[in-house]
């Protein structure tokens, strides 16, 4: 029952958006290519659910082959760069609300995490969740940082329910707009 409500309210929500965004979409898309040359939206692996490996989808922020953010992806950076992942939600990859997705081998690889924390890879990973919304997001430096972000991620799973979702999706929102730089 849980997974069929989660993934139908992935399904509703994100073909919503997508619906409505289509055409700012298209517009940053453009915007991203003017600014700069190369491809508009940005795809990276990364590891889902059941531990494989999948193609997440972002609209481009950096200049190619340099670590520099363009001047669209300064306004994009923090609550429009990541709208394509409504397309890995369309599609099962991911859902709105989970774990953030990692990267492969960071911080540490797939088998070094301790099977508590290998929990967070049994469901699918979101574009936000509760780590997020509760301070731990953004790029993990030290170890430390991604265990308290796999806590907040298990405390998730383990509390799951519709209404914790769209909570969450609300301080999403609600961090967003407050321009919230640790939360979302």
């Amino acid at each position: 029952m849980y997974r069929t409500v989660k993934r139908a309210l992935d399904i509703v929500i994100s073909l919503s958006l997508l619906l409505v965004l289509w055409l700012p979409m298209l517009i940053i898309a453009v915007l991203v290519r003017i600014d700069s040359p190369g491809k508009a939206i940005f795809a990276q692996t990364r590891v889902g659910k059941d531990g494989k490996e999948f193609t997440m989808h972002k609209f481009r922020t950096m200049y190619q082959g340099e670590q520099r953010v363009t001047r669209v992806g300064t306004l994009l950076r923090g609550f429009a760069d990541e709208l394509p992942q409504l397309w890995d939600v369309l599609r099962g990859e991911m859902s709105l609300v989970g774990p953030r997705p990692v990267l492969p081998g960071e911080p540490m690889p797939l088998g070094e995490f301790t099977p508590e924390q290998r929990k967070m890879f049994s469901v699918r990973p979101g574009i936000t969740g509760w780590a997020q919304v509760t301070g731990f997001r953004g790029e993990t430096k030290e170890l430390c940082q991604m265990e308290g972000r796999v806590e907040a991620d298990i405390w998730y799973m383990e509390h799951w329910s519709f209404l914790l979702d769209l909570f969450i999706i609300y301080k999403t929102f609600a961090n967003v707009v407050k321009g919230e730089k640790e939360a979302y």
